[in-house]
């Protein structure tokens, strides 16, 4: 790949992708959702959605209508579900795109209707099962009578049913198994009634790893598919593989002289002399302004001193005389056989890996490859 034009840019396995997917679908036997919301988890929604399709994704799951939209605008005929709030208002242009949109409030549900006979067609809908994630979803008693009375609701259709874990990424705690009691105990009172939708899921990446009696009709796994380990607690298997790597240039190579500042507030003095590099990474890409980071240059750990900038940063090279302008850093990724993970990051960083990669600055450009 040509990266000659970038002084830091994002490399993504759409290879790796494809792989995780077709690995998953595997594992589960079942229909697959692949999650990619914010920006495809940092990788780039556009190319990662084409990447779902050819690996045989049945499903792309997003967080907003905005998302579906520009998915649909880009070509993407894969069934997509809208699994956040949808306004009202935009609920014409969900029929006319063929977009599933998540209904877990009866109130929502007349709102959705009566803005679905503006539209030549009927809207598709999942119904969300509120059973201890605390967030969106309709309490099973009212699921049961919403479903039971649905007919009064012309111009939807309701085609699937759904669940969301909260602790799916903890498996010796007993919280998922209560929620898939509830969950269970609910689609069989359905189903007595004739009235279970065709389409169940629930499973998240954690639940793909940790319960497999989630699986259903579909799972929906969205950080596994990048090579991303749901959680400390729940680590993918050697057979995932990772799709991003973070890299920049050295720009800049000094030897200052002892008792010199580095950077704002000049919180990192010389010591004595030493060669100090400078790559063009900051908080504006997503780099935390965070004391005590390593990246990796020619193969070794080196610390990143001084504030971290919004566009730039500051790295001690004494230990590499050799390292030049133009040299390759890893933020994120392996190098010479050495690595540092979203998880390294995140530990670091006092937060998920998740967070790390969603957090990657749309500026970032991202060069895409297949391994």
């Amino acid at each position: 790949m040509n990266t000659q034009a970038y002084s830091t840019w994002l490399e993504v396995d759409l290879g790796a992708i494809k792989h995780n997917i077709k690995l998953i679908k595997k594992m589960t036997g079942t229909k697959l959702m692949a999650v990619i919301k914010a920006n495809g988890y940092g990788h780039g929604v556009m190319a990662v959605a084409k990447a779902a399709e050819e690996a045989g994704a049945d499903w792309l799951g997003v967080a907003r209508m905005e998302e579906a939209l520009n998915l649909r605008n880009a070509g993407i005929a894969t069934e997509i579900m809208v699994l956040g709030y949808t306004p009202a208002v935009l609920i014409p242009e969900a029929v006319q795109h063929q977009i599933h949109v998540a209904i877990y409030d009866i109130e929502m549900a007349q709102a959705y209707a009566a803005s679905a006979r503006n539209s030549a067609g009927v809207l598709k809908a999942h119904l969300k099962v509120e059973t201890g994630m605390g967030r969106l979803g309709m309490d099973p008693e009212l699921a049961l009578n919403f479903l039971s009375n649905r007919k009064n609701l012309t111009n939807i259709e309701i085609d699937g049913i759904f669940t969301h874990f909260a602790r799916a990424d903890e498996p010796v705690i007993d919280k998922t198994r209560e929620q898939l009691c509830i969950f269970n105990h609910l689609l069989g009172e359905l189903r007595s009634l004739g009235l279970c939708p065709e389409m169940i899921h629930a499973a998240n990446s954690a639940a793909v790893i940790n319960f497999p009696e989630a699986y259903f009709d579909m799972v929906r796994p969205g950080i596994a598919i990048f090579g991303l380990d749901p959680s400390p607690d729940t680590p993918l298997s050697s057979s995932f593989r990772k799709a991003l790597t973070w890299k920049a240039r050295l720009t800049s190579v000094r030897t200052l002289p002892p008792g010199h500042g580095v950077s704002y507030g000049s919180v990192y003095v010389t010591s004595k002399e030493e060669r100090i590099g400078v790559i063009p990474v900051g908080y504006g890409d997503g780099y935390r302004r965070v004391d005590g980071q390593q990246v990796l240059v020619d193969g070794s750990y080196v610390d990143v001193v001084g504030r971290v900038c919004m566009d730039q940063c500051m790295l001690q090279l004494d230990d590499l005389p050799n390292a030049r302008p133009g040299d390759e850093v890893v933020l994120l990724g392996e190098q010479a056989g050495q690595a540092i993970t979203a998880g390294d990051l995140a530990e670091r960083w006092g937060t998920l890996n998740y967070e790390v990669v969603c957090g990657l600055a749309d500026r970032l450009p991202r060069v895409y490859f297949e391994s």
